[in-house]
């Protein structure tokens, strides 16, 4: 197959990745503003789709570790083929749209990863991918980041209500309420965060594979064309796409306080903007929930429903390898040649339109619709919950 048309290809489908990595993690940057009543749910979509196009031109330093880190360059160029680079994205989306249908906790950025990774490994061997960079920019951060990222909200929320103490519940109540307009603020930042974190993959993917196929230099980052388009489709991905997630909101946030909010909400967004400029691939999703399980601590009596957060935990840790298998097999049916491209295009469109079908017949429950985040708030057993729980015993 004419290797201009794999280009195309790869390009239309990285973009494709790029829009629902928006629609996937919404939730991340709006999910408890809402909650708290801090912004409309159209506003909030809206305002997170602005903010990510806008973070998107922000850095390039995550990119870069994509296109000239994670994968090998040799004498050569890249050591694996568009093609490779091709059956990775198929791995990436098919896990990426199936944990969104039904509601597992995954990382769009792990299951990129994953797939690219799997791919790579079967067209070039074991021996492709550089370790030291998977495990410094990528497995590290994502142990890590979460921690941290928790620990400051823990500090936060509990300086907050220190802070906002009063003699009186309603005046308590009242001065702590208007944390509700600082969220405006922090969500914002959020979804800022996002677009420089996670619209960063997308640029590297594209650019590994124009310097795969030489189209462009060794060592070089993203032309400005393909910062422009793939800050487009994330920002289009996350106002089409989120509501399936967003609808569940009420589930698991109605016990999040405006203070609890904000505090998590900056930390995820300081935590993810350190990491972009140091290039840490983070994943978005495991940040921000590390955030809301910190906050929630936070709040005076709280505890961890520790069998939740080991299903989230899980989650998170089955999508790389689940993505590299997927990507492994797309890649082995490249391999091929021409005919198993195209295979693996059919299948993957097919495997999409399955999924978006199913979609819109099942009807949206906190079983196959559950964000991330709002899976984040139910591991942790507010003073409220436990009271009722007591209740219910006696």
């Amino acid at each position: 197959m004419d290797l201009t048309v794999v280009v195309v290809l790869v390009i239309a489908l990285a973009l494709f990745f790029d829009f629902t990595n928006g629609f996937h993690d919404t939730a991340n940057a709006m999910a408890t503003p809402i909650a708290t009543g801090a912004l409309k749910p159209k506003v909030a979509v809206a305002l997170a789709a602005v903010l990510n196009l806008v973070g998107a031109f922000l850095s390039t330093e995550v990119a870069k570790t994509i296109s000239g880190g994670l994968i090998k360059e040799g004498d050569g160029g890249v050591q694996i083929l568009p093609e490779m680079i091709f059956a990775g994205l198929i791995g990436a989306i098919v896990w990426n749209l199936l944990t969104w249908l039904f509601g597992l906790p995954s990382s769009s950025s792990h299951a990129l990863f994953g797939g690219l990774i799997g791919a790579a490994v079967v067209g070039a061997g074991f021996g492709v991918v550089d370790y030291s960079v998977l495990v410094s920019k990528v497995i590290l951060p994502a142990l890590v980041a979460p921690l941290v990222a928790g620990l400051v909200a823990f500090v936060a929320t509990r300086l907050a209500y220190a802070i906002t103490r009063m003699p009186s519940d309603s005046t308590q109540s009242g001065v702590r309420g208007r944390f509700r307009y600082g969220q405006i603020f922090s969500s914002s930042l959020v979804a800022l965060a996002h677009g420089t974190n996670d619209a960063q993959k997308t640029m590297g993917v594209i650019t590994l594979t124009l310097i795969a196929s030489g189209l462009q230099p060794t060592g070089s980052g993203p032309e400005f064309w393909v910062i422009i388009t793939c800050a487009l489709a994330i920002a289009l991905g996350t106002y089409m796409g989120g509501w399936r997630i967003i609808r569940t909101l009420g589930a698991g946030l109605t016990e999040v306080k405006p203070a609890q909010g904000f505090a998590a909400e900056t930390s995820t967004a300081a935590t993810i903007l350190a990491s972009s400029h140091l290039g840490f691939a983070l994943s978005t999703t495991q940040v921000a929930s590390g955030s809301v399980i910190g906050s929630g601590l936070g709040r005076k009596g709280a505890s961890v429903r520790w069998r939740t957060a080991g299903r989230i935990g899980l989650g998170w840790l089955m999508t790389l390898p689940a993505s590299a298998i997927v990507g492994a097999l797309a890649a082995l049916v490249v391999g091929i040649g021409p005919v198993g491209l195209v295979i693996d295009l059919v299948a993957g469109v097919a495997v999409i339109v399955t999924i978006f079908v199913i979609s819109r017949r099942n009807n949206v429950d906190s079983k196959n619709a559950l964000s991330e985040v709002d899976a984040a708030t139910i591991a942790v057993r507010t003073p409220k919950a436990t009271r009722r729980k007591r209740k219910a015993v006696k």
